[in-house]
């Protein structure tokens, strides 16, 4: 199926979120997710099913700075 990832298109086999970031070897805890432009509990991210056309936005925490 087709979704879009960080706006670039890809063909993926992940059927949950979960799934999906295990296939791209992130770390649940380092990441927020967003599907179609709603933020998912990080336990939900194990039951929140993909479909085809959906829209997915991983947001990374970044530390540093003053």
């Amino acid at each position: 199926m087709v979704i879009t990832v960080n706006g670039k298109p890809e063909d993926i086999q992940a059927s949950v979120l979960l799934d999906l970031l295990r296939a791209k070897q992130i770390e649940p805890q380092m990441v927020a997710v967003e599907l179609n432009d709603v933020m998912i509990e990080r336990d939900r991210l194990d039951s929140t099913p993909l479909k085809e056309g959906d829209r997915v936005e991983f947001l990374f925490y970044m530390g540093g700075g003053r």
